[in-house]
């Protein structure tokens, strides 16, 4: 939540002096045929916006403690579902998966992403379907992962070399090189080679300041009928100037690539452009995609197959630094397979059983998106005995899921060991486990979010020894972590690397 939220507190609450009568302090005593699931006390007019600061995340933990796993919050004029347990969500997922499929038409991804025709934020229905099952088979394919191969190799042999560099002068400010390696590899992936180092560049600061504005509070989200306030904050003229740049970016590149016309190899080496525009005249599809369609998908890979990857990273190389002794097992174990080879392989790192675990143990402790993202209820439904009606936004507390004390013994320790001996998985079958969701809404993008952070992860610890500087023990590293949409670090993660001898 943003200080504009704060400064329009006082102003909402004031609006109750126009009320005829104040909100009662009572609720109404659920029907024993129509139960409401459990709620905390509201305030008039804000509800229980009140109660998810500072950290929402941390703060729906707490509230579920109290009044259970599944709970129903009026965030302004919204209500709110939580689900903060594996039951729940197995429930949800298992038998009313499509009544929970909807996306709530929230006003930047709406703006910004073409009326919301994003594959992550569009309405459950014909379009998310044909589009999801596009990315699926053609855009993130195992296969097609496979085929980026020599991006990641090229842009992880630049980083390294980088990090080597900058470590000669002192402590590396790894938290701005790791976000300019996958935000480049995922320019490559989309856009190509013809794009220049400076255009992603570009692309990397729209993306920088898109995740800065989906953490502002907007009234419209909360407060439908006072939308009108947005203009106060000039959210409106800050969306619209951003979703100009960015169209402006993608249209130049897609009409590029259409001058440039599509590759006859587009189905094995093409990038995600080229494979778009060959969908697009694919008359045996039986969906075609507009040109702001198109751009949609683009723009949605791009956000999140970067944010994923970088998030990751941040916090694995925060934990690693902070537990020598998991750093230094791991570190045994790539350079055991690996030897003193220039680079890490990805076939190496099939055989890497540990890092697989480290790599589980991070996005437990630390999903880049804690509260996923939100979904709303498409029709009249039940969950674990109660009435959910239509359009009631569901959030579902993946971080608090993933430190259930029910569940996961030491749940706040990063303890890789646990899953050495564990088929637990977080590919959508594990409700204990869900880094990036569950059900139809899972991220389509899994595999090659996957694939970018285990191959990079292995080769930083690989090629360098990391320490914290000026005599600083990984104790003194600070953990805290920024409020948004995503769960970065909110601090730059400076360290000391030495190159492995």
């Amino acid at each position: 939540m943003s200080l504009f939220l704060l400064v329009l507190l006082p102003f909402l609450l004031l609006l109750l002096l126009f009320k005829p009568f104040m909100a009662a302090k009572t609720r109404k005593k659920a029907n024993s045929q129509n139960p409401q699931p459990p709620s905390p006390f509201k305030l008039p007019i804000i509800g229980n916006l009140h109660q998810i600061l500072p950290v929402p995340y941390r703060s729906l933990q707490a509230l579920s403690l109290k009044h259970g796993p599944v709970m129903l919050l009026h965030l302004g004029q919204i209500p709110t579902l939580i689900i903060s347990s594996s039951d729940s969500l197995s429930e949800m997922t298992k038998t009313r998966d499509i009544s929970f499929s909807g996306r709530p038409n929230l006003k930047i991804p709406r703006q910004i992403g073409y009326n919301s025709k994003t594959i992550a934020f569009s309405t459950y229905g014909d379009y998310w379907r044909h589009s999801r099952k596009i990315c699926v088979l053609h855009l993130l394919s195992s296969k097609r992962v496979h085929s980026f191969l020599p991006v990641r190799q090229s842009e992880l042999s630049s980083m390294l070399s980088l990090i080597s560099h900058q470590s000669s002068s002192g402590p590396v400010n790894l938290s701005p090189i790791l976000y300019t390696f996958t935000s480049k590899i995922l320019c490559r992936v989309a856009f190509g080679r013809s794009v220049l180092e400076d255009q992603c560049r570009l692309m990397h600061d729209y993306i920088r300041e898109l995740t800065r504005l989906l953490g502002v509070f907007n009234v419209e989200d909360y407060f439908p009928s006072l939308k009108w306030l947005d203009r106060f904050s000039n959210l409106d003229a800050q969306i619209y100037s951003l979703f100009k740049k960015l169209d402006g970016f993608i249209s130049s590149v897609v009409e590029d690539h259409i001058i440039a016309g599509v590759r006859d190899d587009v189905a094995a080496a093409g990038d995600l452009v080229d494979v778009l525009l060959s969908l697009q005249k694919d008359d045996s599809l039986e969906f075609s995609l507009t040109m702001d369609e198109v751009k949609a998908i683009i723009l949605n890979m791009f956000i999140a197959g970067t944010s994923t990857s970088f998030i990751f990273l941040e916090w694995a190389m925060s934990e690693l630094i902070r537990n020598p002794k998991v750093l230094k097992k791991l570190q045994q174990e790539t350079r055991m397979v690996a030897g003193k080879t220039s680079m890490v392989t990805e076939e190496d790192v099939n055989k890497m059983h540990y890092l697989k675990a480290v790599v589980k143990e991070v996005l437990r402790l630390h999903p880049p998106a804690p509260l996923l993202l939100p979904r709303e209820t498409i029709e009249n439904t039940e969950l674990q005995g109660y009435k959910i009606p239509a359009k009631t936004r569901v959030i579902i507390n993946a971080w608090a899921i993933g430190r259930d004390p029910k569940f996961w013994d030491a749940p706040e320790e990063f303890m890789p060991e646990r899953f050495m001996n564990s088929d637990l998985d977080f590919r959508g079958q594990d409700f204990d486990f869900v880094p990036f969701g569950v059900g139809r809404r899972i991220c389509p993008g899994m595999q090659f979010a996957v694939a970018t952070i285990e191959f990079t992860l292995a080769n930083l610890v690989h090629h360098f020894d990391w320490e914290m500087p000026s005599g600083l023990s990984g104790e003194d590293l600070n953990m805290e972590e920024t409020q948004g949409l995503t769960m970065h670090r909110k601090y730059p993660l400076l360290l000391i690397a030495k190159k492995m001898e």
